[in-house]
């Protein structure tokens, strides 16, 4: 995606994008001269908000790109991002008095993406030429955390499998000066990582836990822990064909706080960062673990089975419970954790949860300016009784029998292994756009990563 932004410096000739309104366009007509208003009006062009019109320049020479904004701006912070797949192949340029030049053009990038890995033909290249004072470092950066995120969760699992997972982690801090280390197989039972290895035991493809840092040791703690579920068949609770479809995205918490990670490292932010992921395939063989079984945890905790399909829960406790004994500055952790919250608020606005009322407000902030939804939910205690179990000391999921605030009961259990860091934030995110949209394309996706890059930029901004 980054290639397809550059310097108008860098570029000898490129299609002029004006902005116009439906009052403006009669004169903006007049000044292009009769060919474009003819073109105009053969393509019954009215200037109406996000639909756009290339017309011949003036006096016939060249072209140029009308796009229709409302008097107030863009219709949405990403609206540009139509065009970065309907434009003819080629080079183009905001016009002058173009507004939000910086937000249209993450939008024209991010809706340029195409995860072309399997495909034997390459798609048309159109690129976007930006004035110098866009901050195309920090758009490259921004670009770069979500590609990698995105392409993740697009891979499907015959390629990504947890050994490819932690060996992209690895690439990741290698690339960047950082180091860590992974535990596989049974050393995840040496090493008191029971639930991880329990989740990840009945796939041919051994379970592991990556734990990589990077930064210097005085600065802040960042601690970002990744659900990495390469593939979700339910386990014994096996899943529906219509719900595994789509598990190859399951690993999508991870993408997402690989592809932050991966613009913290290169924006040098004065954090010292850590990445924890378990990478395990929920898989179904003689030794998967069942309905009714009663798991150890790291954290101590004797945790009874509801139902192998909530198998997530389960490998982020192990990892958010290591996590916490180092009391860091900031945990953050996502997952596609539940159905429940797409039921409650859709594929497009994660919610997150936190004690943490100033962090709460600052990510409400943050999303709104980044044009990143996402929206909090409650840390409704009264509901933690859903998780009561007779025979251990908690049970994974809503045992109620009504089935209700599925996500708020995953979250208040992942709540019972955070107990010593003050700031932490869970979301569970979708990871996925099922629909093209301007700014996200059809397929996986970066939910909340631009957010926390610029929550984490603004609150470490002055850390030395």
């Amino acid at each position: 995606m980054r290639d397809c932004l550059v310097r108008k410096s860098d570029v000898s000739r490129s299609t002029p994008i004006i902005a116009v309104t439906e009052a403006g366009l009669p004169e903006l007509l007049d000044e292009l001269g009769d060919a474009a208003k003819s073109w105009c009006g053969v393509n019954d062009f009215t200037a109406k908000a996000s639909t756009f019109q290339l017309v011949p320049g003036l006096s016939g020479e060249g072209a140029a790109v009308l796009f229709a904004v409302e008097e107030t701006g863009l219709p949405h912070s990403f609206a540009l991002g139509g065009l970065a797949n309907a434009l003819p192949e080629g080079d183009y340029h905001l016009a002058d008095g173009f507004p939000d030049q910086e937000q249209a053009a993450l939008g024209f990038a991010l809706s340029a993406y195409a995860f072309g890995r399997y495909l034997s033909t390459p798609g048309k290249k159109r690129r976007l030429a930006v004035d110098a004072d866009v901050d195309l470092d920090r758009l490259h950066i921004v670009l770069d955390g979500v590609q990698l995120a995105r392409d993740l969760i697009n891979t499907p699992a015959n390629d990504l499998g947890p050994e490819e997972l932690v060996a992209a982690i690895q690439s990741l801090f290698k690339d960047h000066g950082g180091s860590g280390r992974i535990i596989a197989g049974g050393d995840l039972l040496d090493e008191n990582f029971p639930m991880v290895h329990a989740v990840g035991r009945a796939s041919s493809r051994a379970p592991r836990l990556a734990d990589f840092s990077w930064g210097r040791e005085g600065d802040p703690k960042v601690t970002l822990v990744g659900k990495g579920v390469i593939f979700d068949t339910g386990g014994l609770n096996i899943k529906p064909g219509s719900s595994m479809a789509l598990m190859k995205k399951d690993m999508g918490g991870a993408a997402n706080v690989l592809g932050l990670a991966s613009m913290i490292m290169a924006a040098n932010l004065a954090v010292r960062l850590r990445v924890i992921v378990p990478c395990v395939e929920n898989s179904i063989s003689g030794n998967a673990f069942r309905p009714g079984d009663i798991l150890p945890s790291r954290k101590g905790l004797t945790v009874e089975i509801g139902n192998t399909d909530a198998e997530g829960r389960l490998v982020l406790a192990d990892a958010l419970a290591l996590a916490d004994e180092e009391t860091p500055d900031l945990l953050v952790d996502m997952a596609t954790l539940t159905g429940a919250a797409r039921v409650a608020l859709g594929p497009d606005l994660p919610p997150f949860y936190t004690h943490d009322d100033e962090l709460a407000e600052d990510i409400a902030v943050m999303a709104e300016a980044a044009n990143d939804p996402l929206w909090r939910m409650p840390l409704w205690q009264p509901y933690m009784k859903y998780l009561d179990s007779k025979v251990a000391d908690i049970n994974h999921i809503n045992t109620s029998g009504a089935g209700f605030a599925g996500s708020v009961t995953a979250a208040l259990f992942l709540s019972r292994f955070v107990e010593n860091t003050g700031s932490w934030v869970h979301f569970d995110i979708f990871g996925w756009t099922p629909i093209d949209k301007p700014g996200k394309p059809a397929g996986g996706e970066a939910q909340g990563i631009r957010c926390l890059f610029d929550l984490i930029s603004e609150r470490y901004a002055g850390a030395q």
